[in-house]
């Protein structure tokens, strides 16, 4: 079979799991420039792909005119027009699977990923025999365009050029004189989330610090609310969430000394840029494959697996036992404020 020459990439969900596409595609494209992408997701997806401007975006609309079984052959039929002539299923769930009947149909090629889902269950089984480091999402995406003939090293990496700041945002970059930190507070699910009032603490640690300006991400009605609050009673902290559109607050991020999230898509994002994110894991565990990008282990900060053994109770943080919920508070304030300063060394020496 000849190698494909345009590639449709599927990955349709979540946000995290989108973003750490990016720097696969970033390594495959430096490869193989002659390579055509077309990647399809949700449009919201569509700014992560903005320092890639050779990928195709296909936006699949998945809760309007491709929902359900007919909208997604439609979808697919839309992307057979591109002229595809291989498939890159990076999701393997109903819809994908659905998208690739017709695919298989049309007589094209379809490599999918290999979820791990035997080696993760195993993981959060509670065995200390399968606590053990699982292949990162990032090399499963590479596997999957390598069954297609283009096998890459990630190593290769390089983050692409921070893009410029529009002078009505420099407000958010102002102080010359500190490091412009980047934290997001929030996650999905509560097994994920650092405790609020550890969360105040930290910030105001840096405030007495005073070598920090805090930039705050979040979205949704009721953690800006608690961002808005975080923003008024620590100094040099500021909300940016709901002031910026989404590509925008990318640009932003981009731009930051170092980032600070919890097991979420935030952090994915900075990394793309080559940032040092600091993540902090409750009831989940880097070990599943999901930490950002090549990021040093040290900056993954986990609860403490002594007092909760079980760790990780689940792959995406909604499932933990009685007397889990606070298994992040073995993660101090003090000891993030440590890490970060680390951190901020290191990147003056280098």
């Amino acid at each position: 079979m000849a190698k494909p020459k345009h590639i449709l990439v599927v990955r349709l969900s979540a946000m995290g799991d989108v973003a750490m596409t990016v720097p696969v595609l970033r390594v495959l494209l430096d490869t193989y420039p002659e390579l055509k992408i077309t990647m399809v997701s949700r449009s919201f997806f569509k700014p992560f792909f903005q320092s890639l401007p050779e990928i195709n975006f296909l936006d699949a609309d998945i809760y309007g005119k491709h929902k359900g079984v007919p909208g997604l052959i439609k979808l697919s039929r839309e992307a057979k027009q591109l002229n595809i002539d291989a498939v890159a299923d990076l999701h393997q769930v109903l819809r994908s699977r659905v998208m690739n009947v017709y695919f298989g149909l049309q007589s094209i090629p379809i490599a999918k990923i290999d979820k791990g889902r035997k080696e993760k269950k195993a993981l959060v089984s509670g065995n200390p025999k399968s606590f053990k480091q699982l292949k990162t999402t990032h090399q499963r995406y590479a596997e999957v365009f390598a069954q297609l003939g283009y096998p890459i090293s990630l190593e290769n990496y390089s983050p692409p050029r921070k893009p410029e700041i529009p002078e009505k945002f420099r407000v958010f970059l102002a102080d010359a004189s500190k490091n412009i930190i980047g934290i997001a507070p929030f996650a999905a699910h509560e097994g994920k989330m650092y405790p609020p009032d550890l969360m105040k603490k930290l910030l105001k640690i840096h405030e007495k610090s005073g070598n920090y300006k805090i930039l705050l991400f979040g979205g949704g009605a009721h953690e800006i609310k608690q961002l808005n609050v975080w923003e008024k009673e620590v100094e040099h902290c500021v909300n940016v969430a709901g002031k910026l559109s989404f590509s925008d607050e990318l640009r932003l991020i981009s731009n930051v000394d170092a980032f600070i999230s919890m097991d979420s898509g935030n952090g994915h994002l900075a990394a793309i840029f080559g940032i040092p994110v600091l993540t902090l894991w409750g009831v989940t565990h880097p070990f599943a494959g999901f930490a950002p990008f090549q990021q040093d282990e040290k900056n993954q900060l986990t609860a403490d697996r002594k007092k909760y053994p079980l760790i990780p109770t689940s792959i995406y943080g909604n499932k933990f036992p009685p007397g889990y919920k606070n298994a992040m508070r073995t993660i101090s304030p003090e000891k993030i404020a440590a890490e970060l300063a680390r951190v901020l060394k290191n990147i003056k020496k280098n």
